[in-house]
């Protein structure tokens, strides 16, 4: 099933007419000029990029030494001259910045002349600590722009029919505000689907919402996506079967796109992007690998985790001078790739992201194991349907399983081995079956967990 006609010239109306008076014209924003430029961009050859790129740079890089207290006092204790930073790897060496850092001095990293105009917004605490942050009105439309190019790559487009498995509002929103949140998903072509109310009982429930929008595009948290699969699977249901499925906020490993693409029957592309940065990178049509958005962004991958793995990712907005984050460290992990995309865009590719850096598994005797490890090896294991692997204490792991009817003592003893392969006899691995998992308080599923800090416990990071 498709969906109907009538969608299809609402998608150009929209497009061409409805989307270009509200944003261009009542909101005088400049949005699709950003949107143009970057849809032109993205050909340009990798040299051109990164060129482009390092005079994005430079520009924000001397405007933060004439206008941010925080640059300015930094360097200075350093020794920095921003004439000093000639290449990417001079800029390297510059200090990161952390969550502790923006909290500690979150009015300095402000620049004088956008002080009483910065847009502000917080992350959502995955870590357990939520973070204000700010950004100039051009840089939040940019990120916008740059959202919408990506999705575009999996057929995302304004205005075109698309269900979102979203996080629904937190507390009890006002009557005007929830008039308004309806009539913006309706001239979007929207329909919103809470995933925070998603449990066991009420999977048909979400089955039948699809089959009465009939998406072109399904927007959603992996973790759902995963659990509504899954029973979906289970149970031989099938939905109106969408253009494609875009899996956002959270970690895609390959598993569950092949459980997401074998339930609803079409591709499902992944997406990487955080709260202070919006869309990070994202797959094209040929879904080998993330494009970065390296005209809007400098992402750095930081030394691996472990030999050949993922590195911590670091990154900088080119367009935000209102409280640029320079070196901004997110906790993240994702590995990098050499390869050139089939699809001609000069953008550079990630192979994967990983999930956060705190996720990677440590032993007593320093081993650092990506947390990719444990989705890559029981993928392949009979019988296993869900799982959580969490570390609370150096020496020993405990993970849930939910098993299936396949899963056997066999399966159980293959675990162990391949564990005990890479860790060794000095972590303790206790494997504990149960009915379900559940998600996050935010309506996500992490599969790798670790409660271990960063230091102490856990020695610092490599």
């Amino acid at each position: 099933m498709t969906a109907p006609p009538i969608s299809r010239l609402y998608e150009q109306l929209f497009r061409r007419a409805l989307f270009p008076a509200y944003e261009s014209g009542l909101r005088r924003r400049r949005t699709l000029d950003w949107l143009a430029d970057y849809e032109r961009d993205q050909w340009l050859d990798p040299e051109q990029i990164a060129a482009l790129q390092w005079r994005r740079l430079k520009d924000l890089i001397g405007h933060c030494h004439r206008e941010v207290p925080y640059y300015q006092r930094t360097w200075k204790a350093l020794g920095i001259a921003p004439e000093e930073i000639r290449t990417l790897d001079d800029y390297a060496r510059l200090p990161r910045l952390s969550k502790a850092d923006i909290r500690e001095n979150f009015d300095d990293l402000k620049a004088m002349s956008h002080r009483d105009s910065l847009i502000y917004k917080s992350t959502g605490g995955s870590t357990g600590e939520p973070m204000r942050f700010g950004c100039n009105r051009e840089s939040n439309d940019r990120r916008t722009a740059v959202m919408w190019r990506g999705y575009g790559w999996a057929g995302s487009r304004m205005g075109r029919r698309t269900l979102y498995l979203w996080g629904g509002a937190v507390g009890q929103p006002s009557r005007a505000h929830q008039l308004k949140d309806r009539l913006y998903n309706a001239a979007f072509a929207r329909h919103m689907l809470n995933s925070f109310a998603m449990s066991e009982t009420n999977l048909a429930d979400y089955a039948r919402a699809i089959d009465r929008y009939r998406p072109d595009i399904i927007v959603g948290y992996v973790g759902p996506l995963v659990k509504l699969a899954r029973w979906m699977i289970d149970t031989g249901r099938r939905v109106s079967s969408p253009h494609a499925i875009i899996g956002a906020a959270e970690a895609l490993h390959e598993f569950q796109r092949e459980l997401i693409e074998q339930a609803f029957g079409c591709p499902v592309f992944n997406t990487y992007g955080c709260r202070e940065f919006m869309l990070i990178a994202a797959e094209c049509e040929q879904r080998n690998g993330l494009h970065v958005n390296a005209d809007h962004l400098l992402v750095e991958l930081g030394a691996p985790l472990a030999e050949n793995g993922p590195g911590e990712v670091v990154v900088t907005d080119l367009f935000n001078y209102g409280m640029p984050l320079l070196r901004y460290a997110n906790g993240d992990a994702a590995t990098p790739s050499q390869r050139a995309c089939g699809c001609g865009r000069g953008l550079p590719l990630i192979s994967r992201v990983d999930g956060r850096v705190l996720d990677a598994i440590r032993t007593p005797d320093g081993h650092v194991l990506p947390g990719e490890f444990f989705p890559h090896m029981l993928k392949d294991v009979p019988g296993v349907e869900r799982f959580q692997l969490v570390q609370r204490q150096l020496d020993a792991l405990d993970l849930s399983i939910v098993r299936g009817a396949q899963f056997n003592e066999a399966s159980l003893a293959y675990i162990r081995r391949e564990v005990a392969k890479v860790l060794g006899a000095s972590v303790t691995l206790r494997c504990h079956f149960v009915d379900d998992i559940a998600l996050t308080p935010s309506g996500k599923l992490r599969v790798t967990v670790s409660e271990l800090s960063s230091a102490g416990t856990a020695g610092e990071r490599p």
